[in-house]
């Protein structure tokens, strides 16, 4: 007999449908210009529906924030080996330009809260401990601080031409057109990745760059 499917709890897809509605009306206002009701809906259901589930509209934000991480790390996870990490900035470029809600999310959350700490500060320190972890050991490097800038220089590449796609266009894309385009660009941004990563790899103890020239006079 042909498996049966099994049907997902009303609770549960409603929380789903709460979610994805979220994800879409944060994408679009950030947390300031979010409106619980719009989610309400958008989703089907009333807010204190939302309000039993998420507590409040920080805590939706947040939740929201950790289905962006998700989907990115499900769709491009950190590589385990060289090679793979050698075409990680064009693969994270690939994702930011089918999607980029991811890139919005994190920008709304730094205009949000600025130098303030996080909500959920913890969390995300944690998270980003373990893929310094993993880059770490794809690399057979030590040097935590040395891997921690390699990884903010990894993910500031791939993202800046969406957090800005105005600076892309003026910057780039419109200077050249029949030069500068955005596989041209994607090519660039991932051939400063890789000698990013290969100056680490080569010098890892060499944090900040050109401090082990300065120390030997």
């Amino acid at each position: 007999m042909p498996a049966q499917s099994v049907a997902r709890p009303v609770s549960n897809r409603t929380r789903d449908a709460i979610l994805q509605a979220a994800y879409e009306e944060f994408t679009e206002h950030g947390p300031a210009g979010a409106r619980v009701d719009r989610i309400a809906t958008l989703a089907g259901c009333n807010k204190q529906r939302i309000y039993a589930y998420f507590k409040s509209k920080e805590n939706l934000f947040a939740e929201v924030l950790r289905e962006a991480h998700r989907r990115l790390g499900e769709a491009v996870p950190l590589p385990t080996d060289r090679a793979g990490l050698d075409e990680y900035v064009g693969a994270v470029f690939d994702f930011h330009l089918r999607d980029p809600s991811m890139v919005r999310l994190i920008a709304w959350e730094g205009l949000t809260f600025g130098d303030s700490p996080l909500p959920w500060r913890d969390e995300r320190q944690a998270f980003y401990e373990d893929k310094i972890a993993a880059l770490q050991r794809a690399l057979g490097v030590d040097n935590a601080p040395a891997v921690a800038a390699l990884l903010i220089t990894l993910i500031g590449i791939s993202s800046w031409p969406f957090v800005m796609p105005q600076q892309r266009n003026l910057l780039f894309i419109e200077l050249r057109p029949e030069v500068t385009t955005l596989e041209a660009l994607r090519a660039s941004l991932n051939a400063f990745g890789r000698a990013s990563i290969e100056a680490v790899a080569s010098a890892p103890d060499d944090f900040p760059p050109g401090a082990a020239r300065l120390l030997q006079g």
